[in-house]
């Protein structure tokens, strides 16, 4: 009778994983409401992440997923095994071909990044009408348009070898005007205005002033714990030394 009671509750433990939702790899970026449930998120964290995303950021690892939508460790364990990023994300030092030759044209020979079409941004090997329109989108969530060309890096799917081959034939002729930030003044409220810069990083940042007693270099938030590395050329164009 054990035999058979053992037998029937194995059977019963089968169908189980078997109704169970199978969890296929899968960019976290995408994650919608069903999903999120589906891999055991709260409503809470979902929001969080979805409310990231409507900024136009995008998610580049498991830890900064964490960091966005505040799941557990236990959790982040489960699924992070399933989270499958684009190659230009997981090879981001992917070095260009020997046989590449650079064609780069003259300042004045360029055409401004900020004015260029869709069509003209399709002449460059490697763009694509997809490709070309996210960058015109994302040049208008800018509002003014690229500072400079090294913003190009936050446009979505685009590699490193790409950028280059944009370089050659354009560049930010018109930049949007800004008001730069003092970074030996600026508040944590302030900070966290600047892209790439949360609360804890830019509590981080004071911190670290005042233990150093401000900054001497834009180089030196490179120091400050936490500080998103691959983007101190972004956060820079937003600062200045007084």
């Amino acid at each position: 009778m054990q035999k058979y009671e053992a037998e029937m509750d194995a059977l019963r433990q089968v169908e189980i994983e078997a109704n169970k939702p199978k969890v296929y790899p899968f960019n976290p970026n995408y994650i919608t409401d069903y999903k999120g449930s589906v891999i055991g998120m709260s409503s809470e964290e979902i929001d969080r992440l979805l409310n990231y995303r409507k900024q136009d950021k995008w998610i580049n690892s498991a830890k900064q997923f964490q960091q966005v939508t505040g799941v557990s460790d236990s959790l982040l364990a489960q699924i992070s095994p399933y989270f499958k990023f684009p190659e230009w994300v997981t090879q981001p030092k992917t070095k260009m071909k020997s046989t590449y030759v650079n064609t780069s044209n003259s300042f004045s020979q360029k055409t401004d990044l900020n004015k260029a079409t869709a069509l003209q941004l399709q002449k460059v090997n490697g763009i694509g009408n997809v490709l070309s329109k996210r960058i015109i989108t994302y040049r208008e969530t800018l509002k003014g348009g690229f500072l400079a060309d090294i913003e190009l890096q936050e446009v979505y799917g685009i590699t490193p070898e790409i950028i280059l081959k944009i370089q050659e034939h354009f560049t930010v002729k018109t930049p949007r005007k800004i008001s730069k930030i003092n970074l030996n003044t600026a508040t944590v409220d302030t900070l966290v205005t600047i892209k790439h810069i949360d609360y804890e990083i830019a509590h981080n940042i004071v911190e670290y002033r005042k233990l150093h007693e401000g900054f001497s270099s834009l180089n030196e938030l490179l120091k400050v714990k936490d500080f998103p590395i691959s983007k101190i050329d972004i956060i820079k164009l937003s600062l200045h030394i007084q």
